[in-house]
């Protein structure tokens, strides 16, 4: 097929050997299929700002700081440089967040680079070479269900171990190989500490994906990984070793209404005898200074 104008600059500098395919295009990317040297390999190419259908931008780059101040600065004022330094960095996130990711032992694709707006991974496929599905072409048996569920689950624990949120997982962002579950576009990927949105994004991913295989298994949709998660990270507790158990009990105490009333009257009464007293003395004090 005739190369794409943002993958060209690859071809020319050897980075790419030819484009095979186009694979799919979406809210803020198309992804072609390419040859690099002996392997297949997926190119995913971003969409620019204006065109993206990606409505939360903002949301999602809280938190996210540049190292370099002045472009920190720019990004801050939204100049045009500014602006084409937050395409960079959307761009660098997912980069930046497969590699973190893959360390931590999630489940994602090999990232092999940036290239101006293009990134370069691995195509996930079936060890015959087809291309995997994403989830939502995928159906699957009760026990299945169950199985890649927890896997699931188990991923997201080890990206917020590892600090991040998905901020966008759902059955359109999951691959199915061979071996299971792979996730994808990570773009938009929080920080859990530094995005005051992180635990509302949480509780969303693992509500998509709970529902999405509680079609199969619709016990799993009285669990409640996502606060069990979210309470441990914040006690400190959470680690990759955590064996989750999707139950988590809500504090249900209601607030002791009367035993609270009664304390802001009681202070409320020690105030005004205070008052009273400097009153009293200011009295005596005047009374003296008469006689």
């Amino acid at each position: 097929m005739k190369t794409p104008k943002r993958i060209q600059p690859l071809v020319d500098d050897g980075v790419v050997d030819e484009v095979l395919s186009q694979l799919m295009s979406g809210k803020e990317a198309t992804v072609f299929v390419v040859r690099c040297g002996d392997e297949i390999r997926c190119a995913k190419v971003y969409k620019e700002a204006a065109k993206r259908s990606f409505k939360q931008a903002v949301q999602y780059q809280e938190g996210r700081k540049s190292k370099n101040s002045r472009r920190q600065r720019a990004m801050e004022k939204g100049s045009k440089f500014g602006r084409k330094q937050q395409e960079e960095s959307w761009h660098n996130a997912e980069v930046d967040a497969l590699y973190r990711l893959a360390e931590a032992g999630v489940r994602v694709p090999t990232p092999y680079g940036c290239f101006d707006g293009v990134l370069l991974m691995e195509l996930v496929t079936y060890d015959g070479g087809e291309v995997a599905p994403r989830l939502n072409d995928v159906s699957m048996t009760h026990e299945q269900a169950l199985e890649d569920h927890l896997t699931v689950m188990n991923d997201v624990k080890r990206m917020l171990v590892a600090g991040l949120v998905h901020g966008d997982l759902s059955e359109f962002n999951v691959l199915v190989d061979d071996y299971g579950p792979v996730i994808i576009d990570l773009p938009q990927a929080v920080d859990a500490a530094a995005n005051n949105h992180a635990k509302s994004m949480l509780e969303r991913d693992v509500a998509n994906m709970t529902e999405y295989y509680g079609q199969y298994a619709p016990e799993l949709l009285r669990t409640n990984y996502a606060k069990e998660m979210w309470a441990l990270y914040e006690d400190g507790d959470l680690t990759a070793d955590t064996i989750l158990t999707g139950l988590f009990e809500e504090a249900t105490e209601e607030a002791d209404v009367d035993s609270v009333m009664n304390e802001i009257r009681s202070v409320l009464a020690e105030e005004r005898k205070r008052k009273e007293r400097l009153e009293n003395a200011d009295d005596d004090y005047t009374y003296e200074q008469l006689q």
